[in-house]
């Protein structure tokens, strides 16, 4: 799938000659092309519920599977594509991440680890059934929101100016302050289960001892 979904960026871009998303006009109104796009977007996110849902025996792993797929993709896309178009050059360069609702801007080292969060998380999930409290999995759950205003924080902003103004925002800086404190409530539930099987392992080798 990573390799499809790279196929299809590096057939789009070079159609509306925009390899490299970061330039003036980054999202020109080709023939349609947008709603297009959009709809391939959730399409690719049915795709990979799914392969979580096939995985998976109950709804706990059916989840971290799914964001096991997800991250995988998500890495090995970036993986593909540089090969394929010569970009991204560097980890650095911004990407527009997706368009579901508005464009999401940052740069490529950012979805890519989340994504390395999503494949920690759902390993030690599937392959380990650890368990996390709620209160981790909400604090999770505000970091990704954290996560996704930073990533749309321009586009938000030129919202009020309406559907032109979005289509061109370059943004110029990266909120990586912001985006450190979503990273880390992600990372909440990741931490609590490494704990845990820490905790279980130190109490089994002082019963075995």
């Amino acid at each position: 799938m990573a390799w499809v979904e790279a196929a299809v960026v590096v057939y789009l871009r070079t159609l509306i000659d925009r390899i490299e998303p970061y330039q003036q006009n980054p999202l020109p109104n080709f023939g349609g092309l947008g709603p297009i796009e959009l709809g391939r977007e959730i399409a690719t996110l049915v795709m990979l519920l799914t392969v979580g849902w096939l995985a998976g025996k109950n709804f706990r792993h059916r989840v971290a599977y799914a964001l096991i797929a997800f991250g995988v993709w998500d890495i090995f896309y970036y993986l593909f594509l540089a090969p394929m178009s010569g970009w991204p050059r560097t980890i650095f360069d911004w990407d527009i991440l997706f368009l579901i609702t508005l464009p999401w801007w940052g740069p490529v080292i950012a979805p890519a680890s989340i994504a390395a969060l999503m494949i920690a998380g759902g390993t030690l999930v599937t392959q380990f059934d650890a368990t996390a409290r709620r209160a981790s999995w909400f604090a999770s759950s505000a970091g990704a929101l954290i996560a996704l205003a930073v990533f749309m924080r321009d586009a938000l902003i030129a919202a009020r100016a309406g559907e032109i103004a979005i289509r061109n925002v370059l943004p110029t800086q990266f909120d990586w302050a912001s985006f450190a404190i979503g990273f880390a409530l992600m990372s909440a539930p990741i931490a609590e289960m490494i704990w845990k099987m820490r905790v279980g392992i130190n109490l089994f080798a002082r019963e075995r001892a």
